[in-house]
């Protein structure tokens, strides 16, 4: 592989008279993506709001601001931008009149809150001041009110400011989770606010459950939810959508009742009253024993009856559904392999209609009483955008990453093979900058979390990162991932590092034998999962020249009550002393870490429970006490995604230098 690349911007002039720009994509510019999420249309449907997550170089943080964009695209206003504080989730009130959103103004310690402002501009003014903070929320029909989700507070200390703080006492099955941390008796609340008083806000819902995904019926007479309840909510993934009039000592009343889970809020996917509001639109999921295996499925039921049915069954993942105007049809996106498109679903017949199309990977929507749709979603080569959908193209709406036009980047290729037993097997190939037919090149591959997830063709900047380096990149979608189906995802249940780890093997041979990939300069390396999984291949194929291992574990026993799914691993598996052989199969890479010779790196955040520093910190050591060369790399107060742009940053740079040094390139 050639020494790091410096950047060089080198324009050169095509015989148009036009210039194009080669410069390469590097690490740096990793903190330079600007991430859009939350479209919301006004009520005319002439502009919209947004949330750009930047980094913020100088504080070494992300950012969140608001921003608005014009139908037509011609005008991008950025509404905040307040260094010492993130807004986001921007919603237009369906007068128009103001835009709410949620900020954590108000210094180191503030919580996030409710805030307005008016549509037109001026100041904005605080609206909830909950002591636990607020979650989520929704505008009611008459713009007067707002549904909001508000978390307990914490018991407030008896000793002074000065004393350490009280003990955290748990009694809950389910007693931490990311971001949250250890998990008490505090519960996450539905209240009523209005607007313009002073009155308290009125509580809806009380007891030993959360409460999350509020949404107000048309005529304003009912507002959904989404609960658990049970003995112990704590213990099962049996999701389902309530309501309850907005009114002191109302009746809440199930409406949903399948045996597993109706709209998990994993999914970010609220309940969609239908325009008439008589029906619900939701997603619902398989059974709990099949965890996040089964697709997820568009669901209707009728508000009065609790009928439910499946407009459009079909072995794939739906999300985000939404009604069109006329309530004759919901849209949705639908993800297939290795793309996620926007589709109309017409409820009386189940016909789909695809409304966007091609190599993209569309990431969330907004649609308008008027009909208008605009799409927030990207390519290999440009992270998330919004764009209007006029069939048959998608008119650009933004562009905050437009530094990238100045990049050469690599598309992804559609690639498929045979697995060991004969499976078939997709995934993406990106070919090195430079790539020239009949040269073998250093080849990554590259490992996704989840599992039920896949590669798509969206934007990755690493793999950016490695193409300019002179790298390809194989990112293979092995059996787990979504995309395929639910026998497809489900082939690796309660027997992770079987054949998926013969499934991503395959995608190197097949690389290897297509001409690209060196198989004497072979790395690999992924996250979450991915990490997981580059465990178990290190574990059984010595063929890679280094590893890279994040955010990974491989000691189910271990994992059992340390990190957040135990009730998981209970669906899954089983308790470790009731199935210890299933505990000990899936806990190969460590059992077996004397099988391991490949240098690895593994890293972590601190405060992850997610997939906590335990499962990188034993892998670590065990390759340690084996003198296989290995390093630690622990992220301070990371949760399980590394946010902090300098860490980010460190990330990819470790990750490159360890694959050279590994390569014998330095």
């Amino acid at each position: 592989m050639s020494p790091r690349l410096t950047k060089l911007v080198l324009f050169v002039a095509l015989t148009s008279g036009t210039a194009v720009a080669d410069e390469r994509f590097g690490v740096d510019d990793i903190t330079r993506i600007a991430d859009l999420t939350e479209p919301a249309f006004s009520p005319q449907g002439d502009a919209i709001v947004y949330t750009v997550t930047t980094a913020n170089l100088d504080k070494d943080r992300p950012q969140s601001d608001l921003w608005r964009v014009s139908w037509d695209g011609a005008r991008r206003t950025a509404l905040t931008h307040t260094d010492a504080a993130n807004e986001w989730r921007p919603v237009y009130s369906p007068d128009g009149e103001s835009i709410a959103f949620l900020a954590d103004r108000g210094g180191e310690d503030a919580t996030t809150q409710v805030w307005v402002m008016p549509a037109r501009g001026g100041e904005a003014r605080q609206l909830t001041d909950f002591a636990g903070g607020v979650e989520d929320y929704a505008w009611a029909p008459d713009s007067e009110r707002l549904a909001v989700i508000a978390m307990d507070p914490e018991p407030t200390p008896e000793k002074g400011d000065s004393q350490p703080p009280p003990p955290i006492v748990i009694e809950r099955f389910q007693f931490k989770e990311d971001f949250a941390g250890y998990l008490s008796s505090r519960r996450r609340h539905l209240y009523v606010i209005e607007i313009d008083s002073e009155e308290a806000p009125l509580q809806l819902t009380d007891g030993d459950h959360d409460q999350y995904l509020p949404a107000w019926s048309p005529d304003g007479a009912l507002i959904a939810f989404v609960t658990k309840r049970g003995a112990d909510p704590d213990r099962h993934l049996n999701y389902d959508i309530y309501v309850i009039a907005p009114e002191r000592d109302a009746e809440e009343r199930q409406i949903t009742r399948f045996p597993g889970s109706d709209l998990d809020p994993y999914w970010e996917s609220r309940p969609a009253f239908s325009p008439d509001g008589k029906s619900i639109a939701y997603l619902q999921s398989g059974e709990d024993k099949w965890i996040y295996y089964a697709p997820w499925q568009l669901a209707i039921v009728d508000v009065a009856t609790g009928e439910a049915r499946l407009p459009a069954p079909i072995d794939r993942s739906f999300y985000k559904p939404r009604w069109s105007p006329d309530g004759r049809s919901v849209l949705a996106l639908i993800e297939q392999s290795r793309q996620t498109h926007l589709a109309r679903i017409d409820v009386a017949s189940g016909a789909i209609e695809k409304l966007t199309t091609g190599a993209r990977f569309e990431y969330d929507f907004a649609v308008t009483p008027n009909g208008r749709i605009a799409v927030l979603g990207g390519t290999d080569v440009r992270p998330y955008e919004l764009a209007a959908v006029e069939r048959p193209n998608l008119r650009t709406l933004t562009d905050h990453n437009a530094f990238l036009d100045a990049n050469r980047l690599q598309r992804a290729e559609d690639i498929e093979f045979a697995s060991a037993d004969g499976t078939r097997i997709e995934g993406l190939l990106v070919k090195p900058l430079d790539y020239v037919s009949g040269r073998r090149y250093p080849t990554v591959l590259r490992l996704h979390g989840g599992p039920v997830y896949q590669y798509s063709h969206e934007f990755m900047a690493d793999w950016q990162v490695y193409a300019a380096q002179g790298y390809a990149v194989v990112a293979p979608n092995p059996r787990g991932s979504s995309g395929r189906g639910f026998d497809f995802a489900r082939a690796i249940y309660a027997d992770w590092g079987n054949v998926d780890v013969a499934d991503v093997l395959a995608a190197v041979e097949h690389v290897v034998e297509l001409g690209i990939a060196d198989p004497d300069r072979l790395v690999v390396g992924g996250r979450s999962y991915g990490g997981i999984l580059t465990n178990y291949v290190i574990a059984r194929d010595a063929r890679f020249k280094a590893a890279v291992s994040g955010a990974g574990s491989s000691n189910a026993y271990a994992g059992y009550g340390t990190d957040q799914y135990t009730r998981e691993y209970e669906l899954e598996l089983g308790t470790p002393w009731n199935n210890p052989e299933g505990y000990a199969r899936v806990s190969f890479p460590f059992l077996h870490a004397d099988r391991i010779t490949t240098p690895t790196l593994f890293y972590c955040a601190e405060k992850d429970f997610n997939v906590p520093c335990l499962g990188s910190e034993q892998m670590y050591q065990a390759l340690r006490s084996r003198d296989v060369p290995t390093v630690l790399v622990i992220y301070p107060g990371e949760y399980h995604p590394i946010t902090v742009p300098s860490y980010r940053r460190d990330r990819m740079q470790r990750t490159l230098d360890w694959y050279e040094v590994h390569l014998g390139e330095r």
